[in-house]
């Protein structure tokens, strides 16, 4: 059975059956009876606005007669998101996003969403993960049309467009966002055509879930995807470049798409500060990362060539090397930063404070006292650690990472050669990295080149409106 019938007493039993009321305290059905009429009340507890329901069936018991849909809809619900359908699969949906659905026993083959539903949210505070040193201080949250609103708040132009759609399979809630006239039309109706054609069965894991639903992983090749924000203030920025963004709810993230690597050397700080100052961030943020991926995989290749070394670079060449091979040394540098990473994030925040005094020094210290470790690898890993730190994307700290880490095997099983050869590997990458780019590469501006764009990704220029 698709769509309801016009027998009552069938479509009440259908939806009973459906929403299995009598399994679930939280399914809530309730009965009125409107003069000769009867209305049933399908919502769930917890995601309607109790006082918006109680007023709307205060107002319903004074009804003599509720007449069919359309007139119930026209005459007796005074509320501003009503809607009528005789299909099921849609009622069901509603009932269980939050709407309350009514049948009536005048109504027909057709039921009534009273779209009163409200979600528990946390405030619009500024997420931990992107906080800037001036500007605004909030962020999007888990509940879609707050994130919406925040935009909206923001671009005040009609030509602001939020296309909403429902996921099929786990029916979530999502919108595709772009401004009209400035985005590229044809990569919006793609992405409309793919966000159609999906079939995610659960959005547990939210915008991660969707980005994997809509961007096929190639194991081999760490580089993120998907970029995202958590700042609508960046969002909108966004926007007005000609950007689109897919907003999931449950998710206090929004995918921003084209996605290109250069894309990373901009922070939403750059923009709070004057060009001059933007411009040095953007430039020391590049230096960092490339210091992250190739910092100790060329340590370590000047040290299988340290008898070629001039006098100049003789400090590079530890006088203590320690009871473990310096390969083993560093390898093993990188998993305990990872793991101090870790036990940061289980740690109560009353005591993170403690945890990274004893990580970074006592057990240092103990780990060069019994030899495991050398000076000169703690110095190095620490300044690694510092240039990934002066990137936010966690994915694209993870992928320098992976990198670095077979450079360093690269180095150390063909000395010169396999740096060369790693370091040709990283836009070998670049390049073959899939994302749902349109008719730009993941390289660009720099590929196909458009020598202005690049020069904004990295220098800040002065923005205004004409």
């Amino acid at each position: 059975m698709d769509i309801l019938s016009n027998d009552f007493q069938i479509n009440v039993q259908e939806m009973d059956n459906r929403l299995r009321v009598k399994e679930s305290f939280d399914l809530i059905r309730r009965e009125m009876a409107i003069g000769d009429d009867r209305l049933v009340f399908y919502y769930v507890d917890g995601f309607i606005k109790d006082g918006v329901m109680q007023r709307l069936m205060q107002y319903f018991l004074g009804l003599k007669a509720t007449g069919d849909a359309e007139a119930f809809v026209m005459r007796h619900v005074p509320y501003v998101e009503v809607d009528r359908t005789g299909k099921i699969e849609q009622l069901l949906l509603a009932a269980l996003s939050g709407s309350a659905v009514v049948l009536g026993s005048a109504f027909g083959a057709e039921g009534v969403i009273i779209d009163a539903r409200t979600y528990p949210a946390r405030e619009t505070g500024e997420p931990e993960s992107d906080k800037v040193m001036q500007g605004a201080k909030d962020g999007f949250v888990e509940t879609l049309i707050f994130n919406t609103a925040l935009i909206r708040r923001r671009i005040r132009d009609p030509r602001l467009t939020m296309h909403y759609q429902t996921l099929q399979g786990s029916g979530t809630d999502t919108v595709i966002c772009y401004m009209e006239g400035i985005a590229d039309p044809a990569y919006v109706k793609r992405l409309c055509d793919r966000m159609a054609s999906l079939s995610v069965g659960s959005m547990t894991l939210g915008f991660q879930t969707l980005a994997e639903a809509l961007v096929p992983r190639r194991w081999y090749n760490p580089f993120p995807k998907i970029r995202t924000v958590e700042r609508p203030d960046a969002a909108a920025a966004q926007l007005m470049e000609g950007s689109v963004l897919i907003l999931c709810d449950t998710s206090p993230r929004v995918m921003v798409l084209p996605t290109s690597i250069l894309d990373y050397l901009q922070e939403t700080d750059d923009y709070y500060f004057p060009p001059l100052v933007g411009s040095y961030q953007r430039l020391v943020r590049l230096a960092m990362s490339v210091a992250a991926l190739t910092l100790t995989p060329l340590w370590y290749l000047f040290l299988q060539y340290r008898d070629m070394l001039p006098a100049g670079l003789a400090f590079l060449v530890p006088t203590e090397t320690g009871g473990i091979p310096l390969l083993l040394q560093l390898l093993l540098a990188e998993f305990a930063v990872d793991a101090l990473k870790l036990a940061s994030m289980n740690t109560p925040s009353m005591l993170s404070n403690s945890l990274s005094i004893i990580g970074g020094l006592i057990l240092g210290d103990f780990a060069v006292t019994v030899g495991w470790l050398c000076p000169d690898v703690i110095l190095y890993m620490s300044m690694v650690a510092i240039a990934g730190f002066s990137q936010k994307s966690q994915d694209l700290i993870y992928a320098i990472k992976f990198l670095r880490i077979i450079l360093l095997l690269l180095v150390a099983g063909f000395g010169i050669w396999g740096f060369v050869g790693g370091l040709l590997l990283v836009p070998v990458l670049i390049i073959s990295n899939k994302t749902l780019n349109g008719g730009h590469g993941y390289l660009y501006p720099l590929i196909p080149f458009n020598g202005k764009a690049l020069a904004r990704l990295l220098f800040r220029f002065r923005k205004y409106d004409c």
